[in-house]
């Protein structure tokens, strides 16, 4: 798709999974991780950084107790927006409802820090205004997940903890074959942080 679309990086989750065995004061996306390129950085950081430059508009989903996040995807070129809900139906709504008018939005999960850059673009490319581009890894559907233009009344009402996948059905699915686990590799315990 080459007109604009955005990037919405979904990064308002508390990780109590992560914290049950790191301690309640340990923030996955703070934690560090060895990315794909061998460099150690934040899981944010790795999220952020294996995002296309071309995706103009780009925008995280935070809330306000995260300030080393709001700094980090700032420097990045993120626009913040801030919502007190944790759900992920809430902050893929306030992500696209914060630029509405584009042609399609990439929704990225901000715990998942190795997914490669190619993926990403491979997905980006298969996204048109009446589909959902989503890639696929041994046969499972993995993240980011590309929503053409045609979906955004249905995300933007999105609420509490329900994600986008039952919009799946309005529309055409278009698989993106990826020779890459990342797409399914989230960081949601401490264990997952080194990639294997």
């Amino acid at each position: 798709m080459s007109d604009p679309i955005g990037v919405i990086v979904l990064a308002a989750g508390q990780g109590s999974r992560f914290r049950l065995v790191a301690g309640e004061d340990k923030d996955k996306l703070l934690a560090d991780c060895a990315g794909r390129d061998g460099a150690v950085r934040s899981v944010i950081e790795q999220v952020l950084l294996s995002l296309p430059i071309s995706l103009g508009k780009r925008v995280l989903v935070t809330t306000e107790d995260r300030p080393q996040v709001i700094r980090m995807a700032q420097a990045y070129g993120f626009e913040i927006v801030v919502i007190e809900s944790t759900g992920m139906g809430d902050s893929i709504a306030a992500g696209v409802a914060a630029c509405p008018d584009l042609n399609g939005w990439l929704i990225v999960l901000g715990d998942m820090p190795f997914i490669l850059p190619s993926s990403v673009e491979r997905v980006v490319a298969g996204m048109a205004d009446d589909c959902v581009s989503v890639p696929v890894h041994a046969g499972e559907y993995g993240h980011p997940v590309g929503f053409g233009r045609s979906f955004a009344p249905g995300l933007m009402a999105l609420s509490g903890d329900h994600g986008a996948k039952p919009l799946f059905a309005q529309g055409r699915v278009v698989e993106v074959a990826v020779d890459d686990a990342g797409v399914l590799w989230d960081a949601d315990v401490p264990e997952k942080l080194i990639f294997q």
